[in-house]
């Protein structure tokens, strides 16, 4: 794509323009110019040609819709969509004139996050903590420090679920090549389907068994016919997809590295201890958080099911490139035991110690904070369910939801501010009103 334009702003219109006509204290007006967006148009040109492809949207315009996305909680339809009613999403976005027509299809959305990559996000968080106004570099930095599981947007894993996709997929690539099956198994797995609903019952049990075990034989037959009857070109197209197939038939309970999904092949199984929830399927996430301010200061993704004390040193790595220095005191929960320090980090644990000073005793105590900051992501920044595809997707999610709550958190500031303020004109209103006007002038209700 060609290097992005900048708008033309000075020329004025017929009518007056956005700033004239929204209100000057809302908190997204104020984001809008509190935000370096300089940094991201500098840093993000590389990505584009100056000599060919179309002209791309605007680079405000796009990390504009990425903050509002996960800002307001809304997918990239119903942002896209939003943008051409809202105001205020409009002049957040660079737009100075009111513009009745969607910014751009859904889709360009997908190809600027894989554009801009990891560092791309991470620079979008960076700025997020810089509009907080973080702690000066010479103040002692105390930070918390827990893990989380992002779920992938995925359904419950079963071996019945998989073999029964892996039968209709096969289905798909023999109409798709003009395939014909020596026999396509339609009515049976309709007919074992309809045993498989009874395994609760009295007598269900066993014939549900034999079932579970007649489709996982079906969907062998079927990759294994596919992959003779496929000719040589078609063989490369869905060599890995019938890899994967492969897998899933052979993996046994008790294997490492389980496949719980098709389209999410690097799902993995997460058991947190929760009472509600014994098994969670996605990704786990660190995040970072200052315990003087609130601010999340660091969130990562791991896809490897790691110990938490082995996912700090990334975390914290992550956290001197976002602030440019390293965190003093680093306070976290039993799970991470094993990790006394790290560089000139000291990595806090809470053990029974009778000599324990207040003040980190207290420390310990703030810790807890970091679970309700975890609980908001997931409720109200789409870290809940990840909708977002691949690896990648993870990665971008997490720190893409710790932005937009570094954001809300600043612009919630804003909003108390300006009420507070509104409600001292009105008791400064009542007091003159009361005590310094004469008899004659007070009114009269």
């Amino acid at each position: 794509m060609l290097t992005p334009q900048k708008k033309i702003t000075h020329q004025l219109g017929m009518f007056s323009g956005l700033a004239d006509q929204l209100d000057q204290r809302h908190p997204l007006f104020i984001l809008a110019h509190k935000i370096d967006w300089s940094v991201f148009e500098n840093a993000f040109k590389i990505y584009y040609s100056e000599k060919m492809g179309k002209p791309s949207k605007p680079i405000r315009l796009m990390v504009a819709l990425l903050i509002l996305k996960y800002l307001r909680n809304l997918s990239d339809e119903s942002v896209v969509g939003q943008w051409a009613e809202n105001l205020y999403y409009q002049y957040f976005s660079g737009e100075h004139h009111f513009q009745p027509t969607i910014p751009c299809v859904p889709t360009e959305l997908i190809a600027f996050r894989q554009r801009i990559g990891e560092a791309g996000v991470e620079l979008i968080l960076k700025e997020s903590i810089r509009v907080n106004k973080p702690p000066d570099q010479g103040t002692i930095s105390v930070v918390s420090v827990d893990t989380t599981v992002q779920e992938k947007n995925i359904t419950y894993p079963t071996d019945d679920k998989l073999y029964k996709k892996i039968i209709t997929k096969c289905w798909k690539i023999a109409d798709k090549e003009g395939i014909d099956l020596r026999q396509s198994y339609t009515r049976s797995v309709k007919k074992l389907s309809h045993k498989q609903r009874f395994k609760n019952t009295k007598n269900g049990a066993k014939d549900a068994r034999k079932a579970n075990k007649k489709i996982k034989v079906i969907a062998g037959r079927l990759v294994r016919e596919i992959a003779r009857k496929l000719s040589l070109n078609s063989l490369g197209i869905y060599l890995k997809d019938l890899k994967l197939y492969q897998r899933v038939l052979t993996q046994a309970r008790g294997d490492n590295n389980k496949i719980y999904s098709l389209h999410e092949p690097d799902v993995k199984c997460y058991s947190k201890g929760k009472e509600h929830k014994k098994f969670e399927f996605g990704s786990k996430a660190s995040i970072i958080v200052d315990q003087g301010t609130g601010i999340i200061m660091g969130a990562i993704n791991f896809t490897e099911t790691l110990h938490d004390s082995k996912t700090l040193p990334e975390a914290l790595e992550q956290y001197t490139r976002l602030t440019g220095k390293e965190p003093e005191n680093v306070f976290v929960d039993r799970g991470y035991k094993g990790l006394p320090v790290y560089k000139s980090s000291k990595i806090n644990v809470p053990k029974p110690d009778k000599n324990i000073s207040r003040s980190k005793r207290g420390n310990h105590s703030k810790r807890a904070a970091i679970e309700p900051v975890i609980g908001h992501l997931k409720t109200d920044y789409r870290l809940c369910r990840n909708y977002l595809k691949g690896i990648l997707g993870d990665l971008m999610n997490v720190i893409l939801s710790a932005a937009a709550m570094n954001f809300k958190r600043v612009m919630n500031l804003w909003r108390t501010g300006a009420s507070i303020s509104w409600q001292l004109i009105y008791i400064i209103h009542i007091f003159v009103i009361r005590y310094l006007l004469p008899k004659n002038l007070k009114p009269t209700f």
